[in-house]
């Protein structure tokens, strides 16, 4: 409920791959719905409830500068949307955007006159949760996670089928309903700018590149003719609507880029990681049935737990990025507080070290390959990925598949890993 950009039901369906199927998360062993999350926000909630974090309420913003600080979530992050496209799309209009913040591990919704804060964070083990903050002065301001009505919306195909977060781009109109019968996009970092941002403020320049940002329908029998111009390179936002009613008066381009990229890839360890565990649970059951040792691992076993770790590793590696025709630069500080979080190798190289010239990444390999959530993939899953990167950024797999990186990218890469990831196997060291 909190991020939905849609009002689409819930829809479990299969992927259209061969080890996909229905994900029964609910039941052992996810066990979404009763299982105690381990996130920044039940983090935080923990340290309110001990009394070693306090949170601070103000009159403009209720709790939300407050939180923001307690979860390390700069402001620079800010990013607007105006389309009515979340539950609490009555107070959402082109004059009152939803401001969203968001660091690597949560995003935090903002809506003026609204009662609460909407919370979704990546938990480890259970993928996307999602909590409510109510904004009223309390003496104990608590959190309380929400679980069915969120999923409506995040637990569909659009999430990869698991409890997730998601970013839409719609053809809104002048109140912010957006035009369905036009159709909507699931963005990510593989989605062409041209399809991006329908519905969401943008400020930023991007040269002759177009986005869907900025845009309103006009014509609602062809809301399809976007004017794409209208909303080009856009610098201030202070004629569209009251800006000081925000921590900050811009919507960030590459904030959202970022936004876009860490969603999808967020649901992607996310599938891997339950798809892993159930299939070691399944197996460990055949293998009692048919006298097998328990961590017998067949070919069947294999491939459910290979198949979304490859779809991982390809999305972490940027192989089918949509590549910018131009610079894009933000209006924010965002940009530099980003890369400044590193951490960087000898020769100050980072992996989030932007480009934003031809690419986003100037060594197009995920930062969340230092998350929480990559780390607690099943071990199964976490070998893969670990042996997939360094045989594709070793050179050893050299499969057209992969060819988009340059053997100069693929050894950047590689260094930057061997220098700053921790707990990477042995065979990774240099000489390897």
């Amino acid at each position: 409920m909190p991020f939905a950009v849609s009002v689409a039901s819930l829809v479990v369906l299969p992927l259209a791959t061969a080890w996909a199927a229905e994900i029964p998360f609910e039941r052992a062993p996810i066990n979404y719905l009763t299982a105690t999350p381990d996130d920044p926000v039940a983090r935080l909630q923990a340290k309110l409830k001990a009394g070693t974090e306090v949170l601070r309420h103000d009159g403009r913003t209720g709790y939300l500068r407050s939180v923001l600080s307690a979860l390390e979530i700069p402001i620079s992050s800010q990013v607007l949307v105006f389309s009515k496209t979340s539950f609490q799309r009555t107070r959402i209009a082109p004059e009152t955007p939803r401001a969203i913040y968001f660091n690597d591990d949560v995003y935090v919704g903002f809506v003026q006159g609204s009662e609460v804060l909407e919370f979704s964070a990546a938990d480890p083990a259970l993928g996307g949760t999602f909590y409510l903050l109510e904004q009223d002065r309390h003496s104990k301001p608590s959190f309380q996670r929400q679980t069915h009505d969120c999923l409506q919306c995040h637990a569909s195909a659009r999430t990869q089928d698991v409890p997730g977060h998601l970013v839409r781009s719609v053809y809104p109109d002048a109140s912010g309903q957006p035009a369905f019968n036009a159709g909507t996009f699931s963005t990510s970092h593989e989605s062409p700018l041209r399809e991006r941002w329908g519905g969401w403020y943008v400020t930023g320049t991007h040269g002759t590149q177009v986005h869907m940002g900025n845009a309103l329908v006009t014509d609602r029998e062809h809301p399809e003719k976007l004017d794409l111009r209208a909303g080009a390179n856009l610098l201030d936002l202070s004629k569209r609507f009251d800006t000081s009613a925000y921590l900050a008066p811009g919507s960030d381009i590459v904030a959202l880029m970022v936004l876009e990229h860490q969603v999808k890839l967020h649901n992607l360890i996310t599938l891997a990681n339950y798809q892993a565990r159930l299939a070691v649970e399944s197996a460990r059951e055949i293998n009692r049935a048919l006298g097998e040792p328990e961590d017998f691992m067949s070919e069947s076993t294999a491939r459910r737990i290979n198949g979304p770790v490859e779809e991982l590793v390809r999305y972490m590696l940027f192989l089918d990025e949509a590549p910018l025709s131009g610079p894009v630069r933000g209006t924010s500080t965002f940009a530099a507080d980003f890369a400044a979080r590193g951490p960087r190798d000898g020769r100050g190289r980072s992996l989030r070290d932007f480009d934003l010239n031809t690419r986003m990444f100037r060594y197009p390999c995920s930062y969340l390959i230092y998350s929480r959530a990559f780390d607690a993939l099943p071990a199964a899953a976490r070998d893969r990925a670990y042996l997939r990167l360094w045989e594709v950024l070793s050179g050893k797999d050299r499969g057209a598949a992969f060819e988009r990186r340059t053997p100069e990218e693929r050894a950047a890469i590689l260094e930057i890993l061997r220098a700053t990831k921790p707990g990477l196997p042995d065979y990774w060291k240099a000489g390897n």
